[in-house]
Parts: C-alpha cells; sequence; structure tokens
C-alpha cells in the first residue's frame, strides 16, 4: 500500500510538474527559464508518477531530498526571474526590452516571474522536507 506521505508528494510532483510544463509552454518566446522550467516539469513529473509504484523503494531516502533540489531550483529560477537577472536569455538572440512584462505574466514575451510557480516551488520545498523526516520511519520508500 502506498504511504500517505508518497500520495502528498506525488500530488505535489504532479501539479509543480504540470504547471511548470504549462507556465513553460505559454512563454511567446523561449528562453533560458523557460527549457529550465520545460525540463524540470517533465523530470518532476516522472518523479511523481514513480512514487506511486513499487520503484518508489529503489528511491529509497532519495525522494525527499530530490523534492528539496527540485523545488530550490524552482525558486532560484523565480528569484532571477524577479530580479530581471534571467530576462536576456531569449534563444532567439532577441532580448525583452522597455515593455516586456506585465507584473510577471508568462504570456508576456518570454517568461516573468510567476507567484504561483513561487507557491508550487514552497509547497514543493515543505513536501521534500516532510519526505525526509518521514523516510526515515518508513519502510516503503516514502
Amino acid at each position: 500500500m502506498i504511504s500517505n506521505t508518497r500520495l502528498y508528494g506525488a500530488a505535489i510532483a504532479f501539479a509543480s510538474g504540470l504547471y511548470s510544463l504549462w507556465s513553460a509552454s505559454m512563454a511567446t518566446q523561449m528562453t533560458t527559464s523557460g527549457w529550465l522550467m520545460g525540463l524540470l516539469g517533465v523530470v518532476v513529473l516522472v518523479h511523481g508518477a514513480i512514487l506511486l509504484t513499487g520503484y518508489a523503494a529503489s528511491l529509497g531516502d532519495a525522494s525527499g531530498p530530490l523534492m528539496i533540489v527540485y523545488s530550490l531550483v524552482m525558486l532560484l529560477n523565480q528569484a532571477l526571474l524577479g530580479t530581471g537577472m534571467m530576462n536576456g536569455g531569449a534563444m532567439g538572440g532577441s532580448q525583452m526590452g522597455m515593455n516586456g512584462g506585465m507584473g510577471g505574466s508568462p504570456m508576456t514575451a518570454g517568461m516573468g516571474w510567476d507567484a504561483g510557480m513561487v507557491a508550487l516551488a514552497a509547497l514543493m520545498l515543505v513536501s521534500g522536507v516532510i519526505m525526509t523526516r518521514d523516510g526515515s520511519a518508513s519502510t516503503d520508500g516514502m
């Protein structure tokens, strides 16, 4: 039987992974940040799927720390976007100008910072900490 901790971790992974993929796909211009979020979304979705299978035991105690790392990458990406340090990473060679952002909406040129992504990353961070803490007492790989 799958533990509640694994179910919770998988739910957070699915929500975060799908949101990352959606957010990256909605950008009008694919930036470095967009590619990073798209790739991370796929990895997080796969991790969430593994948590619902017997293969989760093979992850052992690594699942919680992996969730923490994913969340920190998401938070770092959003911090860089929020400070404007990641805006110039457009793959097409053009950079966002003065009118390139609308309060962080991913629908603008490139990808702006996203409060929803920050909230999901924070939730994923908490999930990773819970999984790490509960992982040592659990025998089913989370």
